[in-house]
């Protein structure tokens, strides 16, 4: 982790802010949402500093390092796993295994969720090609 702690102060100051779920003081967990967005404005050539920014985050107060690692971390994920690998598993995990074998019925709906999230992931991907013909038509 890092070696810039937060303080009470600053902790307070970041909870303010709608894209940050919890603050500890060396940990800062965002919104699935202020990633997603990290990574629509990265793709279209936006700094990471620049987007923190934009969103309303102290840069001085969070330190580059911070930015930069939270950035590459949240790129090789959606490299990897695409929209998914952005979101924070946790909610949906205890975290332990499951042990006993699925049902039918149960990996038919696992299999329904999988398919309703990609068909929107591959929605947003048309919209953000379709955003893109239309920046490049405007040059």
């Amino acid at each position: 982790m890092t070696k810039n702690y937060l303080t009470p102060n600053q902790q307070k100051e970041l909870k303010k802010n709608p894209y940050v779920k919890a603050v500890s003081n060396k940990a800062i967990t965002y919104t699935d949402e202020f990633k997603r967005l990290f990574i629509t404005e990265n793709e279209f050539g936006k700094f990471p500093r620049e987007i923190f920014e934009d969103a309303g985050f102290d840069i001085e107060m969070m330190g580059m390092t911070r930015i930069h690692k939270a950035a590459a971390r949240w790129k090789t994920a959606y490299q990897n796993q695409g929209i998914t690998g952005l979101e924070d598993s946790r909610k949906y995990s205890s975290g332990r295994p499951l042990e006993r074998e699925l049902s039918l019925k149960e990996k038919y709906a696992r299999l329904e969720a999988k398919t309703r999230l990609l068909e929107a992931e591959n929605e947003l991907l048309k919209k953000l090609d379709l955003l893109e013909r239309q920046m490049v038509k405007k040059k």
